[in-house]
């Protein structure tokens, strides 16, 4: 077994308590071990990714108890680019955070390691049971983040939060409940076998199951009709909460792709899935650009984008071909990455406007007023889709990808024509924070004291990170192209997982 396969999961359990053990009261001591093992995670994740590279799923036994009797983790190419995905925007938002966001609240680097451990253990548990586990780890710490700093305004929206996300665990039990009723096993390799062997008798609670969990997921995805938790939760959350959650709503994405590619695949279950993921995903999208176009405030219009670009991703998922899904994973990366950059720039905005805050209101100019308005010109056009940058080169594949779809016709108009409504409401924030601005008299006071530079860089370096996915789209497209090969290669994860039992572990 490859023992690193656990360290993305154990190393963030073990630094949070230490930090709250140890240096709760000591602030710096405490952005030490954080960045230190959020650095290090980053280098452990770029290794599993080339260790993955390889084509072959790792598997790693807890306890040395075979699957599916065990706990196990699986390490493919999907999961080593979300582990990645995770990392780097975990370092970026961290950065970000020891400015002085950290200082408002004694648990915020403990909470924030227990954030990483529960995304990184959903993206690489091979077990239905504990994909539960790690939704509530993360879900428990995002309780927290979402608090952290205090507000009435602040609180409210994470008690809605904290009700919705309940709610998704219930269903979450349910689901899990009726499929292992028929089933007997929750292992996703042994599921992947039993579906097809289950009795015509038991199918009706086969599929309920089945569309619960599908419902959690678009819950956590924030898919249309549940996607009305998102913009008072990440609009309000800190800055550098909201920009980590960005890869909150990817965690329900990864669940479908996972689970509905590998358990379900096929006919059968995944069939009675797809009719209502794709038009689901749809209004989504629609949904999503409308509220782009009429939001009132800078971190409410990036809240509608990500709930758009969760439509874009999960109408491509929806057809659930290998084309498409591929195509859908280079959005994927592109969307968490420049909406992490956008929560970022609100906060820099926000912060020089003092009785404006980020609201779309006409307002003297602020310092540092012209190094933001490029930083938010990138990341509108790569959030809008136009080209050169990674949205217009995730949304030409996408369209690529369901090209001879019977749907088709109905992805290409609302991808088309959604993204001149997101071009609309990017260009009307933009010209309202920073072009409208130079006309009203006065200025805003600069901060005191020379200004800081780690906020500037960590937002640039997340855009960067866009500008180089376009550079390298060929690069990672075949990455990418292989993934989903490997998503769709069902038989080669299951003799991955369960030929450890058959040949006895070494």
């Amino acid at each position: 077994m490859n023992h690193w396969i656990i360290l993305p999961i154990l190393m963030p359990a073990l630094v949070a308590p230490l930090i709250a053990l140890t240096a709760r009261h000591d602030i710096v001591l405490a952005r030490i071990f954080s960045v230190g093992a959020t650095v290090l995670l980053l280098g452990l994740a770029l290794m599993l990714t080339g260790v993955a590279s390889a084509g072959e799923a790792q598997v790693y036994l807890l306890g040395n108890w075979v699957a599916p009797f065990g706990i196990v983790l699986v390490l493919d190419r999907l999961s080593a680019l979300m582990l990645t995905l995770t990392a780097v925007l975990g370092l970026a938002v961290l950065l970000y955070a020891i400015n002085g966001w950290d200082k408002r609240g004694p648990h915020f680097h403990s909470l924030f390691q227990f954030q990483l451990m529960g995304i990184n253990g959903a993206f690489l548990t091979g077990d239905l049971f504990n994909l539960f586990v790690f939704f509530e780890v993360l879900l428990i710490a995002s309780y927290g983040l979402m608090v952290h700093g205090g507000g009435a305004a602040r609180i409210k929206a994470g008690v809605q939060y904290v009700i919705v996300n309940l709610l998704g665990s219930t269903l979450f039990l349910v689901a899990v409940g009726l499929i292992y009723s028929v089933t007997g096993t929750l292992n996703m390799a042994d599921l992947a076998q039993r579906v097809a062997l289950v009795a015509s008798a038991d199918q009706g609670l086969l599929h309920a199951g089945a569309l619960l969990l599908l419902l959690v997921f678009g819950i956590k995805a924030a898919l249309v009709p549940m996607q009305f938790w998102l913009p008072g939760t990440y609009a309000l959350a800190p800055a550098p909460v909201a920009a980590l959650f960005a890869i909150m709503t990817k965690v329900g994405a990864y669940s479908i792709i996972r689970v509905f590619t590998l358990i379900f695949g096929g006919e059968g279950v995944a069939a009675l899935a797809t009719p209502w993921l794709l038009p689901a995903a749809l209004v989504t999208l629609v949904l999503g650009m409308l509220g782009v176009l009429a939001a009132r405030a800078l971190g409410q219009l990036v809240s509608f984008a990500v709930i758009a670009s969760m439509g874009t991703l999960l109408a491509a998922v929806a057809l659930f071909t290998p084309a498409s899904v591929s195509a859908a994973l280079y959005y994927l990366v592109h969307s968490t990455l420049v909406a992490g950059a956008l929560f970022l720039i609100v906060d820099l905005v926000g912060e020089r406007r003092p009785g404006h805050g980020d609201s779309l209101t006409v307002a003297p100019v602020f310092a540092h007023g012209g190094v933001i308005a490029a930083l938010f010109f990138l990341g509108a056009i790569a959030m809008a889709g136009m080209p050169p940058l990674s949205g217009f080169i995730g949304k030409l594949l996408i369209l690529d990808g369901v090209r001879g779809h019977a749907a088709a016709n109905w992805i290409w108009g609302a991808i088309l024509g959604t993204s001149l409504l997101g071009l609309l409401g990017f260009a009307r924030a933009g010209s309202t924070l920073f072009w409208k601005s130079v006309s009203v008299d006065g200025a805003f006071a600069a901060p005191e004291g020379p200004a800081p530079m780690l906020p500037f860089v960590t937002a640039g370096l997340l855009l960067a990170a866009s500008v180089l996915i376009t550079i390298f789209a060929g690069v990672l497209s075949g990455y990418l192209d292989d993934t989903a090969a490997q998503l769709f290669d069902t038989q080669r994860y299951i003799d991955a997982v369960l030929g450890q039992a058959r040949v006895g572990v070494r």
